[in-house]
């Protein structure tokens, strides 16, 4: 029989409230669309490799929410970084070093789990402090000493993309060491990702040697090729900051969430959830500073929780700046949530 979302399909419908009801599940709408997911998979699909596929993404994604849930309350900086980097490099230090601050200052960290910048970022904040998301190779990449197997914050992955996602999807912060082609892969993903809105904005710190000669050279080309051909625009450079001092990265971050919290869409309208309010001051400086952001005929107004919102009933009581944005310039929304801070 051909299955539907809405509710079209009789005794199925029945037996698929039946088995939700006894078992007992949050969100019962949402669970109920997953099972008829995997339903119409098993009739769309007859190629066991893409079956197991879809089984082993959702098996490795809910193991991520089981494994972060616990700890979303706290603030996450991601940290990537050359597996090869060995613990007498002064990088491996100065990563220790930004690390432990972090832990100072409440944040936990997330690695790959495995050796050089990743152990580092473990060492510093401390296991307690850290989760550790690695992957199955074929050549079998260790968990690193620090967080070991037996830890209830390593994760191994099969799959590079579920991978990709818990460090994104739990990060408030990404953090980049010098590494090779992962951690470009990395860079350019979290740039790409924040540059066409599919990720959050959030700090982007680059933490370059005592040279400058990883980084800064990175810059270099991206300034003198990239934007001189016209391949990026200007308020891209809003999207990473590059340091070589591990404290001033920690306060980078830190200042991003000084007066901005989080944001959401709902519907075509972005709010902006603030730990503290605005005045009408402000308002008028942001319109000065940041029209561009707004869609024709918007304007930045002060607001609280709309109603769409009462799904996340622990951000209801943060103040709010609401408007229409014109879902184009999103590094000049980064830097419009830095002028924010400034308040």
């Amino acid at each position: 029989m051909e299955l539907h979302f809405n509710r079209s399909n009789g005794e199925i419908d029945e037996i698929i409230e039946a088995l939700v009801n006894r078992v007992g599940v949050h969100h019962p709408k949402i669970i109920r669309e997953m099972i008829l997911s995997a339903l119409k998979a098993g009739q769309d699909t007859d190629y066991l490799a893409d079956l197991k596929l879809m089984r082993t993404t959702m098996k490795e994604m809910r193991y991520t929410n089981k494994v972060f849930g616990p700890y979303r309350g706290r603030k996450k900086v991601t940290i990537f970084g050359s597996a090869r980097t060995a613990p007498e490099e002064p990088i491996y230090r100065k990563c220790v070093d930004f690390s432990r601050m972090l832990a100072e200052h409440d944040y936990m960290v997330i690695t790959g789990g495995g050796g050089g910048i990743m152990q580092a970022g473990n060492e510093g904040a401390g296991a307690d402090n850290s989760f550790a998301v690695n992957i199955r190779l074929p050549f079998e990449q260790e968990t690193n000493p620090v967080m070991g197997n037996n830890n209830d914050r390593v994760i191994v992955y099969k799959y590079f993309f579920n991978r990709k996602v818990a460090f994104l999807k739990e990060a408030h912060a990404v953090a980049l060491f010098p590494g090779g082609f992962g951690t470009m892969d990395e860079a350019m993903e979290i740039m790409t990702l924040i540059q066409t809105g599919k990720n959050p904005p959030i700090p982007l710190v680059m933490i370059d040697d005592d040279q400058g000669d990883y980084w800064e050279q990175w810059f270099q080309f991206t300034r003198d090729t990239l934007l001189k051909k016209g391949l990026i625009s200007g308020e891209d450079f809003s999207l990473f900051s590059i340091t070589r001092d591990p404290a001033e990265a920690v306060a980078y971050i830190d200042e991003f969430y000084r007066v901005y919290h989080s944001m959401r869409f709902v519907g075509k309208i972005l709010v902006i959830r603030l730990n503290k309010p605005l005045d009408t001051d402000h308002l008028r400086i942001l319109t000065d500073e940041f029209h561009q952001i707004l869609a024709p005929g918007s304007h930045f107004r002060l607001t609280g929780p709309l109603a769409k919102e009462q799904d996340q009933p622990d951000l209801l009581s943060l103040p709010r700046l609401a408007f229409e944005f014109n879902n184009r310039n999103f590094g000049l929304l980064k830097a419009f949530i830095r002028r924010l801070n400034s308040f």
